[in-house]
């Protein structure tokens, strides 16, 4: 590999070419023949082409062999190494001491560098130390140690010494905002984040990608997506990170709209279409509802990774499409990759749909005897989904009673849900029994037990579970939904009248449904509702604002977030009529 290389710049073009450890062995060889080593620029160069062969062991012990490094730029940059190796962190702090002891003078990127040590080991109080350090040598003002000083108390959790660090400076570089905007973001106070960026002098797309980042991670998927919108008409291009964002928010709002742009923008500027923005991309289109572009994404990826397939196979379990989620799975199979946990929910989900209950138990019983995994509550809760689905409440029951694990609300929601389903009145009681200890004041468990004795027939029961309601003073949840016209999202809540179109869409639905009513077409099914015929309206005359659009016009999707079963029976009565 080296013949004849007499310069400095030529090692520095062979270490680009490095590719083993016998290669820097030959170089460092050839270094030393010529004391080439006494050059701390290339002896710099040759530690971080050590460092990204995973060799920073070899490369430190060359620093060690200097009898004395006589320049702080050569301490910079193996503490900078050291610090980006979870074994060598400790080491980066310690060499970092050893400036002073060598007659050396941290400089601003001294600081920074050991910062990053200190952050990814926790250790604030070191941290502490350094800010002293930098105080006493003048750097407290250098824009690039406040930066880091701001990263390093914010990920400690001491948000408010980071923003005592950043009011002290000259707020001038972008990074250092961004540095502030991320700290609050990293500890979920969003709104102080969006207040800092709003008066930012300059911002880039890390600016606008971190707030974009927060509001997904406190789940206000609205307002994340409101500041997607903001960054394309400031016409910064987001970065993968951006995107990966949005689609998250996208998902969470059924927003098909917005997420076939990203996808489209992705395509027209030749983005790299990585594994985990595919699997995004997959998301987003199973929870918008358009499960068949989420398989032809699926389709069309050359690599897989465990969190794709686990989407795909959660995608058509969520759309009620067992029988191609279990297709999947055995697909996988085939390819030998290793399920993980959430898979498992995913395929046990799956045959619950199918009411495929023996199948189910095989893949339960396979976690432990064939994957090695033992079931969590979650796995236990879909076998009782499955077990109630299926209309084996006895067993469902018993093996609420006998898993290892004391079940939660979620899992005694299942079993009501299953015991209304089947008529099973005295499950649906023990079921609330529960439920009224851990949710006691959640209306949708009482709603429930009341429908199952009014589609027994037991009014008498059911008019004295919503006299326990108002007398416990337990208000019935408010019914929602979201619907995305022309690229715009519209939120509606039942008894909601602040929609524009509110009040001719509940006159002209009152009509109707009162007509309804009138002619007795579905008089059963407003057991749910009583005498609060007006909430009744109201709630449906939202989701019928779609109707009055005019032709052409695009609507990606309706999400309904909370519909009562007889809610759904007055849909169809409607429907007929």
């Amino acid at each position: 590999m080296l013949c004849n290389f007499p310069f400095g710049a030529d090692v520095e073009s062979v270490l680009k070419l490095c590719s083993s450890a016998l290669h820097i062995c030959q170089i460092h060889g050839f270094m030393l023949g010529r004391a080439l080593d006494h050059d701390n620029i290339l002896l710099s160069k040759f530690i971080a082409s050590c460092s990204v062969l995973g060799l920073l062991d070899y490369g430190y012990s060359v620093f060690k062999r200097k009898t004395q490094p006589d320049h702080i730029y050569l301490y910079n940059n193996m503490i900078k190494y050291l610090s980006l190796h979870h074994s060598s962190r400790s080491e980066a702090i310690l060499l970092y001491n050893r400036i002073q002891l060598s007659d050396l003078c941290p400089d601003s990127y001294s600081f920074p560098f050991v910062l990053k040590a200190v952050v990814r080991l926790s250790a604030v109080d070191v941290g502490k130390q350094v800010h002293a350090q930098a105080i006493r040598v003048g750097f407290e003002s250098d824009v690039h140690v406040g930066t880091a000083l701001v990263q390093m108390y914010s990920s400690a959790g001491l948000v408010f010494d980071g923003r005592r660090v950043f009011d002290e400076m000259a707020m001038t570089d972008v990074a250092l905002w961004n540095a502030m905007v991320a700290g609050y973001v990293s500890n979920g106070d969003i709104d102080s984040a969006r207040k800092v960026f709003e008066v930012m002098p300059e911002r880039n797309v890390i600016s606008w990608t971190t707030l974009v980042c927060g509001y997904v991670n406190v789940n206000r998927p609205s307002e994340a997506i409101g500041i997607f919108r903001r960054m394309q008409l400031k016409g910064v291009e987001p970065d993968e990170i951006a995107m990966l964002a949005a689609l998250s928010a996208c998902a969470d709002l059924g927003a098909l709209e917005l997420g076939d742009w990203i996808h489209n923008y992705i395509d027209k500027y030749g983005l790299c279409r990585t594994v985990s923005l595919n699997n995004a991309l997959i998301d987003m289109y199973v929870k918008s509802g358009n499960i068949v572009k989420a398989f032809e994404i699926f389709e069309n990826m050359e690599h897989r990774s465990i969190v794709t397939w686990t989407t795909m196979i959660a995608g058509f379990a969520f759309h009620g499409l067992g029988r191609e989620a279990l297709e999947t799975f055995f697909h996988m199979e085939r390819d030998r990759v290793m399920p993980n946990e959430i898979t498992f929910i995913a395929i046990l989900s799956a045959c619950s749909h199918v009411g495929l209950v023996e199948l189910g138990w095989l893949y339960f019983n396979n976690m432990n005897a064939v994957y090695g995994m033992k079931p969590k509550i979650e796995h236990y809760g879909c076998r009782v989904d499955l077990l109630g689905r299926a209309g084996h409440l006895k067993e469902a029951e018993d093996l609420v009673m006998r898993m290892p694990f004391d079940a939660h609300a979620a899992i005694w929601g299942s079993i009501l849900a299953a015991a209304r389903v089947h008529g099973d009145a005295e499950l649906a009681v023990r079921a609330l029994c529960h439920l009224s200890q851990m949710e006691p004041g959640h209306s949708g468990n009482y709603a429930l037990l009341s429908n199952t004795y009014a589609a027994l027939g037991r009014w008498t029961e059911a008019r004295m579970v919503r006299k326990l309601m108002r007398d416990s003073g337990i208000k019935k949840m408010q019914g929602g939904s979201s619907v995305e016209v022309n690229n715009t999202i519209h939120d509606f809540a039942a008894a909601d009248i602040s929609h524009p179109e509110a009040t001719k869409q509940a006159i002209f639905w009152g009509y109707k449904f009162k007509g309804i009513i009138k002619y007795g077409c579905c008089r059963p099914f407003l057991s749910d509702f009583g005498r609060d015929l007006e909430l009744f309206i109201t709630f449906f005359y939202q989701s019928f604002y779609v109707i009055d659009q005019p032709a052409g016009t695009q609507i990606s999707s309706l999400l309904v977030r909370f519909i009562s079963v007889a809610s759904l029976g007055f849909i169809e009565g409607a429907a007929s009529f």
